[in-house]
């Protein structure tokens, strides 16, 4: 393999490029440069908020693509690319669903905000680290937004406690995917990292033997089958090491880093 035969890579956030604390190492910034020189795009695909993405990669945020919301909505240079939105009656059913789980905390993530009602102080600490611009509110039926996920946190783990009753509701319906141990995300049936990423290949003008991703965890799973050169990180989940064809050191070792250099 070499650079020639790449034209875009994406990477996962959480547990693939940023380290055990959610930090982005600043040599990333160095190695984004040479990419950038040889005419390769970049893109952090994320379950993270557009806002919070663009806030991580501030000295370049002009320079790079955000694939936010685990696929649901792509920008670049704050410019729409791509957007899957959800229903509002869908978006009723299923906040009415999650509010019957105990001990569920549920995000509304609309293009202009994410929305919350709850108070619970570990929950708003946990909600902040991927959500930058957020408002409280008394009754998310209320909220008006375009919507393109609903996304849930239970401290207990969502694929034990989420998992079973969204997916049961509706996983015939949409897209029920278990993002981290403690978050869960639902979406538009035809939403995924990977069909913004087949999206950006059909309107760029790359393909899938050019594209390169990382990812670790459920939710990385499409986008890495949309990528010839697909690398599970070696702390993912084992369904991602199956998937992807290649492997890298884990997050703690900075793995999307040391892959990025060796070919540089």
């Amino acid at each position: 393999m070499s650079l020639t035969d790449i034209k875009f890579i994406a990477s996962d956030m959480d547990g693939t490029l940023l380290d055990e604390n959610g930090q982005l190492n600043p040599e990333f910034f160095a190695v984004f440069e040479q990419l950038e020189q040889r005419n390769i795009r970049f893109a952090a695909a994320s379950g993270r908020q557009y806002y919070s993405l663009r806030d991580t990669f501030e000295p370049i945020k002009d320079r790079m693509i955000f694939i936010a919301e685990n696929g649901t909505l792509v920008m670049y240079q704050d410019k729409e690319l791509y957007c899957c939105t959800i229903a509002s009656e869908s978006i009723k059913a299923i906040i009415s669903q999650a509010r019957e789980i105990a001990d569920a905390h549920i995000v509304l993530c609309g293009k202009r905000s994410a929305y919350i009602e709850t108070q619970d102080p570990q929950a708003l600490e946990e909600i902040s680290h991927y959500y930058h611009r957020c408002q409280t509110v008394d009754d998310l039926l209320s909220v008006e937004d375009e919507f393109i996920k609903v996304a849930i946190c239970h401290f207990n783990g969502t694929q034990e406690h989420v998992f079973p009753k969204m997916n049961t509701q509706f996983g015939h319906s949409h897209q029920v995917v278990v993002s981290a141990k403690i978050w869960l995300d639902v979406m538009n049936i035809d939403a995924s990292k990977g069909a913004a990423i087949k999206h950006l290949q059909k309107t760029l003008g790359f393909n899938h033997q050019q594209t390169m991703s990382f990812g670790d965890y459920l939710n990385d799973l499409e986008m890495l089958e949309e990528s010839y050169y697909s690398y599970a990180m070696d702390n993912a989940h084992e369904t991602i090491k199956k998937t992807a064809k290649f492997r890298a050191p884990s997050n703690h070792e900075d793995g999307v880093i040391k892959v990025l250099k060796q070919l540089i």
